[in-house]
């Protein structure tokens, strides 16, 4: 529509519309959005629902894996599994990348239901040597409940490298490192010498924590070893129970550190020995009593 200036007959165009574009896009980059995760996905209710779901039916699928393990045995197939849980396998492979995966998974649920169980015992063991005998105990009891899911998590290939398996063996070894630093020794006349376990002392220095810790290291492999040994060979004849395993293997590595820092302690210091006679340990020669370790009290 044209304008008409008053008193004359000349019209006179209507000015230019203005094009502001930009000044709209300034005003909307203005006004606050929704939150935004850190990958830019919106921060609403309805992700954080979707990831709870996601966590709890990935968690539901590994307690059906393990039930599922132990009543059918470590080579169970992924169509058994996702079978027993009321779905398919491609909706398995969803929430594991393939069957290791899975077998991870399984690993890290059980790994930390063991290590739970061993920070219970040895928080409350009256001495080291009750904590050694804890450990010992908790973890057979452990491969004994279920050897189907422990073969599961531990077949070659099922953990790598600083897996579930190897952080959990580090934890247990720090677990136990510690109790024995402190409960194995102590500083006397300078130099770091063995104590009973009721003794008080001073805290052991940075080379005798690591010594603890490069024992426990051992001792960690050595009772894994020991169980799946008694896995294999419990129906045999001859083959002790798990209470008397439990009781032997915590006495050979009990004897262990005792018996080498035993060497460093004064014959007086020594009740269970005739003040008269030399400690064994300062006479024999490395292997004289291989294979025979001697339980110190």
């Amino acid at each position: 529509m044209r304008s008409v200036t008053p008193g004359t007959s000349r019209t006179t165009p209507p000015p230019p519309a203005r094009d502001d574009t930009a000044a709209r896009r300034a005003v909307v980059a203005a006004v606050p959005g929704p939150a935004t995760e850190a990958d830019g996905a919106p921060a609403d209710g309805r992700s954080t629902r979707w990831a709870d779901h996601r966590e709890a039916r990935r968690a539901e699928l590994v307690r059906v894996a393990r039930r599922t393990v132990h009543h059918r045995g470590p080579d169970v197939s992924m169509e058994e599994i996702a079978a027993a849980a009321g779905t398919s396998k491609s909706i398995v492979y969803r929430y594991f990348t393939d069957k290791t995966g899975l077998q991870i998974a399984v690993a890290e649920a059980v790994v930390l239901q063991i290590q739970g169980a061993l920070e219970g015992v040895l928080r409350v063991a009256p001495t080291p040597r009750d904590g050694l005998r804890a450990m010992v105990a908790v973890y057979l009891e452990m491969i004994e409940s279920s050897p189907n899911v422990y073969a599961f998590v531990t077949q070659d290939g099922s953990v790598e490298s600083g897996g579930p398996l190897g952080h959990f063996l580090d934890s247990v070894t720090a677990l136990v490192a510690a109790p024995f630093a402190r409960g194995l020794t102590e500083e006397r006349d300078g130099r770091t010498v063995a104590r009973r376990p009721e003794d008080g002392g001073a805290a052991p220095d940075t080379a005798t924590r690591a010594l603890a810790e490069a024992w426990a290291a051992g001792a960690v492999g050595f009772v894994r070893g020991a169980g799946e040994w008694w896995l294999a060979h419990r129906d045999q004849p001859g083959t002790p129970d798990r209470e008397a395993l439990t009781a032997q293997v915590a006495a050979w590595l009990w004897a262990g550190p005792v018996g080498l820092l035993a060497r460093d302690r004064p014959a007086r210091d020594r009740p269970d020995r005739p003040r008269t006679s030399a400690h064994p340990a300062e006479t024999h020669q490395p292997g004289d009593d291989a294979g025979t370790p001697r339980e110190q009290r």
